[in-house]
């Protein structure tokens, strides 16, 4: 019984001294390029999926018509693009962040999926408004409006489907393009 003993108290104060030792070595993987550690995706997606299915809303607030889908796409190119990238313009800063930035207008899977166009709105509604931490995810309930929130949601519930001309425009990088040019136009014009 003794030994038994001994042996739970020895590994009570071992276990977490050797832990210490290898926090405080400079040899945990927390750059970038290092590789994931043991269980480490399927714990925080666990802990992370089941936060987001408590909380999450059970219906959109707003309707995929027209207008929300652009607004959506203003919304997206604005706040969403630079990590998470346009139509056929993948983000670079997205791709160089662990875990990378999901491009959400590119197909991935072995079913196409556009996106997160398979996760509920009310699912992208949460990661929008909450973030998620230690992904660079910020939360933007303190940037948009929830209307806002929901529009943009409703746009990546909808990025598998047929998008207004509008928003299609937006998402390509189109509008901004054009805008660019204009201003540059203006400038060598004089006006």
């Amino acid at each position: 019984m003794g030994r038994i003993l001994f042996g739970f108290i020895v590994g009570f104060l071992v276990l977490p001294l050797a832990v210490l030792f290898w926090l405080f070595n400079g040899k945990v993987p927390v750059s970038v390029a290092d590789p994931p550690l043991p269980a480490e995706q399927r714990l925080t997606h666990t802990a992370l999926d089941a936060r987001i299915h408590r909380e999450m809303p059970p219906r959109a607030a707003v309707d995929p018509d027209e207008h929300n889908l652009v607004a959506g796409a203003h919304v997206y190119v604005e706040k969403c693009a630079v990590c998470h990238g346009l139509h056929d313009r993948p983000a670079g800063i997205g791709q160089n962040m662990y875990p990378a930035a999901p491009q959400l207008w590119e197909k991935h899977g072995t079913r196409g999926v556009v996106g997160v166009s398979d996760d509920q709105p009310g699912e992208t509604y949460w990661k929008v408004a909450n973030g998620i931490r230690l992904t660079g995810m910020p939360d933007f309930k303190t940037q948009l409006t929830d209307t806002e929130i929901w529009q943009v949601s409703i746009l990546l519930a909808n990025a598998d489907k047929p998008l207004p001309p509008a928003a299609l425009s937006l998402l390509r990088g189109e509008a901004a393009a054009a805008a660019a040019h204009a201003a540059g136009h203006d400038e060598s014009s004089g006006h």
